[in-house]
Parts: structure tokens; C-alpha cells; sequence
């Protein structure tokens, strides 16, 4: 069993309010996480406030950019300890962790560190009425106290996507990880304290949304700005709360991504891309995919493609030999997503593979264990195309011409991502340009640069963050006129 305790000025503060830390593998009962109440939110906010004006407000740039490689290299350093926080929390496979999750976690410490020391700001020479000149300079200063709201399906990875461009401008944070996935956000207080990072500057309060720390600290004053990964409702609620004071947000909230597959596209790469797109961690990735369109002439060949790929997953245990797929994230999550795999056969759905829940051996059957799935046959307007399920399933359609895939693609209140698979360059220049998303690959899924910028359209967010976009958030930029 592991207490889950709040991290705040530094410090490990327990409460007379606990809720359970489960293992999704096989429901068994981890941890306490320490709720944090009134209390505890109101001081990790006077903490961050309080070091920005302290020792870490006082630092020059490359200090900063230093304890930002040491935060990075103490992640490494406790690398297994981080892996078995993530798959403890998450029933991901070890190797998905280990490649992923944790890597580019401490990555974006270091990315960003590098980032702010080579940003150049704009200068102007102004000529005044009475013939002399003022010259304008921008200089980029820390917004505040930003609040760090974060979701449960890649913890670690994109909890340090927001912290880590937020303290490289010199910010200060107070992370909500999710109630499902406390471990890595409080384990890398360890390491901040380990390599001298000044009490203040990361703070972790746990709980929940409404009427827990997520609306505590999004309603709290002295927070300068918010960050969240999650849901579009939730998101609508922190934005409602923000407005009080005005304070600004960065979203990447919901969506419901297409994948396009061409008949002139390479026919195995494309099936092992809409594989991962609409698989990979038990689909539950913000740009995964859950509606695919598929060509006409190679209609039938792709289903019967995917379908075998949906049927040829190992699950089990994150660190047994092989295991390529985990649980959902809880019992909770996964009544929902067992909800639409009813919810698509009521409607008439043809099931190609999958549609409900595994057989799995003794010690696994009480997990959050669900099949990959696959239909065909539903309508455009069934809530299983029109709704975000979060789950690892797709429902194939078919398309013939590329007026009628980009129709279809774009017939969704959401925008964040979409996947085209094609050997044509005129149709992928004219479909990069043609799809309301913020992002689109061509004959690839979630290659990221992460200088580029990253955000969604549409109900899928608000603002870009990535590279030097970060700092359109994370910074305010001042104008300092000098009349000479």
C-alpha cells in the first residue's frame, strides 16, 4: 500500500481525507491518495505565488534552464521506479511505458529548457512627431501561478508537457493529476526536491473535478492561468470558472478523429497505421482513432485487414512476455465503454471483431479488461460515429470519392487530429488543407515534432502549445517603450 500524499512548498501534507488507488490489471487495491481540501489548495497557490517572488523569481535564465536538465536527468535516473508508477496506475505494457511515457516525460524538461534560451523577441525603431526616435522592445515575462489540470491516459508524459514549458519561463505550478493516476505526479516531487528545485515551484494537490481540488483550483484567485487535457464538458465548467478574474486557458479537450485510407495508399502500412491510431493504449489517446473511411475498391480487404489486427493482441500483465495491450483505466471507464459496444449492436452494428469482454485467466478477470473491436454498418448519425468512446474500437465506412471522405470527416463538432493514408501528393496537400483539425498526418499517426504547434478546433480546444507557441501561454508579452 502507498500514501499518496499532496506535495506543497515543498513539503508532504497528509489529509483526514483518502479515496483508493486501484490497479486496473486486476482491481487490486494499491494505495491511498490524500484528498486535498479548501485547505490544502488555498496554500499550494500562496506557495507558488510566494516562490515566484522568492529564489526561483530571482534566477537568470540559464539557472533555470539547468535545474530543468537536473529535473530531466533525475527522471532518468529513477527511470524504473517512474515505469512502475505509470503501469501501476495505468495497466499499460511495460514496453509502452518504457518507450514512451517516461522518456519523452523527461524529454519535455529538457526541450523546453532549451527553447526559452534561444527565443528572440521583436524590437522597433519608432520615429516620434518631434523628430528624435523611441525604440520598443518585447520582453517576455512569466504569467503567474499556472494551474496544471491533467488527464489519466498518459500521466506522466503530459502532466510534464504543460510543467515543463511552465517552469522553463519561469513560471510556478500546482498540478491536479487525475484521481486515477496519482503516482508519477507525486513521485516527481522527489525529484524535485532532490535536485534543489525551490520549494513553491511545483506543488500536487489530488481529488477529483466538481467539488473537489480540479474546481478548487480552477476557481482558486491567486491562479494566473489554467491548463487542461480532458474532457470538452469539463473543459466548458473550467472555462466558466476562469472567466472569474479573467484568467486565461489552454485546452486540448475532447474529439472524434477520422482516418482516411485512399485505394492508392501502401495497403500494410496503412492497416498497421489505423491500427496503432485506433488501438494503441487501449485507445485511449486524445488522437486516437474511432472512425476510419475507407476507399471503396480495397473496402472489404481493409476490414478484413483490421479485423484480424484487432483479434491479435496479447493481453495480460504489463511486464509478461509480449503483452501489447493493457485494461482500461478503471471499472468505471470501462461501463462506458461497454455501454456503446452495446449501444452500436441495438442499432444494427456488424461486428467484426471484438464487442465485449475478454476471457482472462484467474488473478486478471476482476480488471478493466475489454476486447478490441470493429464495425461495420452503422449510420453517420449513430452516437457510436458521433461520440467520443475512448476505447480501443473503430467503425469502418465506406467512401468513393475525396469530396465525399472530406464531408465525412469534417461532419463533427470536434477538430483535434485525422490520419490520411495515400501515394498521391495532390491528395495529401488538398486534404491537409481541406479537414477542420489541428493537426493531420499523411501516411503516419502521432509522429510528433515537438517544436511544432499542437492544439485542436472546433468543441476539440482553445489555443497551441509545443515549441515556441508554448510561450503564447506560459508568458505575457510586455512592451517597453524607451523614448531617446
Amino acid at each position: 500500500m502507498t500514501d499518496f500524499r499532496n506535495f506543497i512548498d515543498g513539503r508532504w501534507v497528509e489529509t483526514g481525507k483518502t479515496f483508493d488507488n486501484r490497479d486496473p490489471v486486476d482491481n487490486r487495491l494499491i494505495g491511498r491518495v490524500h484528498e486535498a481540501g479548501d485547505a490544502e489548495v488555498d496554500a499550494a497557490a500562496r506557495a507558488a505565488k510566494a516562490a515566484l517572488r522568492g529564489p526561483w523569481g530571482q534566477l537568470k535564465t540559464q539557472q533555470r534552464v539547468e535545474l530543468l536538465h537536473a529535473v530531466a536527468d533525475g527522471i532518468t535516473r529513477r527511470f524504473d521506479d517512474f515505469v512502475d508508477a505509470e503501469i501501476a496506475d495505468t495497466g499499460k505494457p511495460y514496453d509502452l511505458a518504457s518507450h514512451l511515457d517516461i522518456p519523452r516525460g523527461a524529454a519535455n524538461f529538457k526541450i523546453f529548457a532549451d527553447l526559452i534560451r534561444n527565443v528572440p523577441n521583436e524590437t522597433f525603431d519608432l520615429e516620434t512627431p518631434d523628430g528624435g526616435h523611441a525604440l520598443n522592445y518585447g520582453m517576455r515575462v512569466p504569467r503567474g501561478v499556472i494551474g496544471v489540470i491533467c488527464p489519466w491516459n498518459l500521466p506522466l508524459l503530459l502532466m510534464t508537457w504543460k510543467v515543463g514549458p511552465a517552469l522553463a519561463c519561469g513560471n510556478t505550478v500546482v498540478v491536479k493529476p487525475s484521481e486515477d493516476t496519482p503516482g508519477t505526479a507525486t513521485l516527481l516531487g522527489e525529484v524535485m526536491n532532490d535536485v534543489g528545485v525551490p520549494a513553491g515551484v511545483y506543488n500536487v494537490v489530488h481529488g477529483f473535478g466538481p467539488g473537489s481540488a480540479g474546481e478548487k483550483l480552477s476557481r482558486h484567485p491567486l491562479v494566473d492561468g489554467i491548463t487542461f487535457t480532458g474532457e470538452t464538458r469539463t473543459g466548458e465548467a473550467i472555462m466558466q470558472a476562469a472567466a472569474v478574474g479573467v484568467r486565461p486557458v489552454s485546452f486540448e479537450l475532447g474529439g472524434k478523429n477520422a482516418g482516411i485510407v485512399f485505394a492508392d495508399a501502401d495497403f500494410d502500412r496503412a492497416v498497421a497505421g489505423i491500427a496503432r491510431a485506433a488501438f494503441d493504449n487501449t485507445g485511449q489517446v486524445c488522437l486516437g482513432t474511432e472512425r476510419v473511411y475507407v476507399q471503396r475498391p480495397i473496402f472489404e480487404r481493409f476490414v478484413a485487414a483490421l479485423g484480424a489486427r484487432a483479434r491479435g493482441f496479447k493481453l495480460g500483465r504489463p511486464k509478461d512476455p509480449g503483452v501489447n495491450l493493457g485494461p482500461l483505466i478503471s471499472q468505471r471507464h470501462r461501463d462506458k465503454v461497454l455501454g456503446f459496444y452495446a449501444r452500436a449492436k441495438e442499432e444494427g452494428a456488424n461486428v467484426v471483431a471484438g464487442g465485449g469482454v475478454p476471457d482472462m485467466p484467474d488473478g486478471l478477470a476482476a480488471g478493466a479488461w475489454i476486447q478490441p473491436t470493429v464495425w461495420i454498418g452503422l449510420p453517420e448519425s449513430s452516437a457510436v460515429i458521433q461520440q467520443e468512446i475512448f476505447g480501443p474500437c473503430c467503425h469502418i465506412a465506406p467512401f468513393d470519392t475525396e469530396e465525399e471522405a472530406i464531408a465525412l470527416a469534417n461532419a463533427t463538432p470536434y477538430g483535434l487530429a485525422a490520419t490520411v493514408w495515400t501515394s498521391n501528393v495532390g491528395t495529401a496537400h488538398r486534404l491537409g488543407a481541406a479537414l477542420d483539425v489541428g493537426i493531420c498526418w499523411i501516411n503516419s499517426w502521432f509522429l510528433r515534432d515537438l517544436r511544432t504547434a499542437f492544439g485542436g478546433a472546433k468543441q476539440s480546444g482553445i489555443g497551441r502549445e509545443g515549441g515556441v507557441h508554448s510561450l503564447e501561454f506560459y508568458t505575457e508579452l510586455r512592451n517597453v517603450c524607451v523614448k531617446r
